[in-house]
Parts: C-alpha cells; structure tokens; sequence
C-alpha cells in the first residue's frame, strides 16, 4: 500500500505492485526516480535497480514467504528445483549469485532461516520439540538438535529454558 501511495504522489500508474516487485509501462524519469527514493524512504523503504540484487532479494523473498508464512510448511520441498521454477533460472546460477553477493551459500540461508523458524516454535511454546522437527522437515530430533546447536549455539532444549530467547530472534531481512 505504501509503495502504490507513493507512486501515486509522483503521478505514476504501475502496472502491477507485488510481494516487492513493481512492474511500470515506462520507465521513470530522473526526477521521478529521486521524488519516488524520498517518499519510499520516509516510509522505511527502498528502491533497488540492479538485476543482481534484485534477483537475490526475490530468493530471499521466497524462502522467506516459504517458511514462514506457508501453513502446513512443505517438509518435502526440494529447493533448488523449487526455486529455479520459481525465478526461471538454472539453479546453479541462483546458487552462486547468492554465494557471491551474500557470503554464505543458498543452503546455509536456508536454515538458518529453518532455525528462526524453530526459534519462533519454542518461544511460543505450543509444540514439543519432536513436532517440531516433523513439521520443519527434519528427518530426526537429533538432526534439528545438531542443526539448531550448530547455527544457534545451544540446544532447543538450552533455548527454551535461556531467559534471553526473546533477545534471540532476528528480523527474517537481517539473517545472513
């Protein structure tokens, strides 16, 4: 809503404004592109142009939206063929793009995102650590176990009783 109030101000009509992509008729003039950067920026937004980086933010966007906002969450989910459906492109090159602009590699990003996920279960304390597993696709509650300690630092067993844990959780944007 935000970004269409915004082109809205500059006197633009998108065609389409989705999941962060804003597709035009025509591209935006000089001006237009500065007027636009000031008001999405007062509003905690900004505009990226470069295909790369574009391209890396809807891989994260997907994994994301995949994880955390897909109920049931496919515990089945093969990613690399999910996300070259998904973006048109060979995975290979998904992969490395991301690698090289993220510095870490598409599997690792993709549980780490798995963990704050299971951050979120044991914080909100509604399922035992075995369904949780199930749930997240873990073949095993050792291997959550293993995963969780080894990205985490501490066992969920450790998270749940840690007084911090809500000084654990990270903005999903943030994880890298």
């Amino acid at each position: 809503m935000v970004v269409k109030q915004a082109f809205d101000q500059i006197g633009v009509e998108p065609l389409s404004v989705e999941l962060g992509e804003v597709k035009l008729n025509d591209e935006l003039t000089t001006e237009q592109q500065k007027r636009l950067d000031d008001l999405l920026q007062k509003n905690g937004f900004e505009r990226i142009d470069d295909k790369k980086v574009r391209l890396q933010e809807k891989i994260k966007t997907l994994i994301i939206d995949t994880i955390h906002h897909k109920d049931p969450y496919d515990t089945h989910i093969q990613w690399s063929a999910f996300l070259a459906d998904q973006l048109h492109y060979d995975y290979n090159y998904l992969s490395g793009l991301f690698s090289s602009m993220a510095g870490i590699t598409l599997e690792q990003y993709i549980i780490r995102q798995k963990m704050e996920k299971v951050k979120e279960f044991l914080f909100y304390d509604e399922l035992s650590v075995k369904e949780i597993a199930y749930k997240m696709g873990f073949s095993s509650v050792a291997h959550l176990s293993n995963q969780f300690k080894k990205v985490i630092g501490m066992s969920p067993t450790e998270f749940k009783k840690s007084i911090q844990n809500t000084q654990s959780r990270k903005s999903l944007d943030q994880i890298i």
